[in-house]
């Protein structure tokens, strides 16, 4: 039987990896602030976040299970590229992407009563060139509006990809190997 978790993450994406590999689980919606502190490094960032929002949707847990939280950025030379706020600002993101290599950061954290367990799985990308045609056309797709680093790997960002090294589903917003393990582990210990 497969485990039954709360998932506090809005992300449609996370909801359907967790289905695609048999987990189901409770939406909780959890809003935290989300502002980078300061001299925070981009991995100790996304896993605080991740904690954040699992520890935030314990709040609202009505059953004793784990809460699921994650969080996922785009780093290129240290530098945390979040969600864009315009079509200026995605066309920027992707043409200082272009050509280059950058990561991939998600976190997951799980967390159950006073435990908390949480990684950072690290993907690395590179993308082709792109031009800046090609970037107002994605940003008129409308895909880029609500992902970090202003693409979607499993999507018509998919065009962009050279090369990844690492996981994929990490770069879609859910490591599932790793998520499998962690709860495997994670309900394991708390029996």
């Amino acid at each position: 039987m497969s485990p039954s978790i709360y998932l506090a993450s809005q992300s449609p994406r996370r909801r359907e990896l967790l289905t695609q590999i048999g987990i189901t689980y409770e939406l909780l919606s959890n809003d935290i602030d989300e502002s980078v502190l300061p001299n925070e490094q981009p991995a100790a960032y996304v896993e605080r976040l991740a904690i954040e929002k699992a520890q935030a949707g314990q709040e609202l847990a009505i059953e004793n299970k784990p809460v699921l939280g994650s969080d996922t950025i785009v780093v290129i030379n240290n530098q945390i590229m979040g969600k864009p706020h315009d079509e200026k600002h995605a066309i920027a993101m992707l043409l200082s992407l272009s050509g280059k290599e950058h990561q991939v950061m998600t976190a997951v954290a799980l967390v159950l009563g006073t435990k908390v367990h949480s990684e950072v799985v690290i993907t690395k990308v590179k993308f082709r060139d792109i031009s800046e045609q090609e970037a107002v056309n994605y940003w008129q797709s409308g895909e880029p509006k609500d992902k970090a680093g202003g693409y979607g790997i499993q999507g018509l960002g998919a065009q962009f990809v050279e090369k990844i090294d690492g996981c994929y589903f990490a770069v879609v917003g859910l490591p599932l190997m790793r998520t499998q393990q962690m709860l495997n582990n994670f309900i394991a210990l708390a029996h």
